[in-house]
């Protein structure tokens, strides 16, 4: 008798680990589509708040924003990235050289340009003189305006 209720259970039990299973892969699925890009989207969107309208605005449009150097009142372009991603620009928008510049652990994108951002708008010379500096030839940002985010 014992032996039949266990036969008659291992049917339920079974879908019952099925169900478990299916439930398990759509979290891991989950996980590894919404929560795995939780950190970059933080980032983006503190770097948003940060912005200015204006910035902002290019920011949406262009996938780059300019701000102002507070010691030499140069310009930069700051491209979505994580490295190789700010641009010294002329009057004309071209790119006069290029700087490389980033926080000292691996970051999100949003978070690496917040810090250039505000590194550039509080303490330029002190951010430049630990730059890495390339000419614009040698610029690896891209030139299409995909939306980073």
């Amino acid at each position: 008798m014992l032996a039949h209720q266990l036969v008659a259970a291992t049917g339920p039990l079974a879908r019952l680990f099925a169900e478990c299973a299916r439930r398990v892969q759509a979290l891991r699925e989950w996980y590894r589509t919404t929560a795995a890009a939780a950190p970059e989207a933080r980032a983006t969107a503190l770097l948003r708040e940060w912005l200015s309208p204006q910035q902002r605005a290019q920011f949406d449009t262009e996938g780059y924003f300019d701000v102002v150097g507070c010691d030499s009142g140069k310009r930069y372009r700051i491209h979505h990235g994580t490295s190789m991603n700010v641009h010294e620009i002329d009057d004309a928008g071209h790119s006069k050289s290029g700087w490389c510049f980033v926080p000292n652990r691996r970051l999100a994108a949003g978070d690496v340009m917040l810090a250039q951002k505000i590194a550039l708008e509080t303490c330029e010379n002190s951010a430049l003189a630990v730059a890495n500096r390339f000419p614009p030839n040698q610029m690896t940002f891209r030139a299409s305006r995909r939306r980073p985010y």
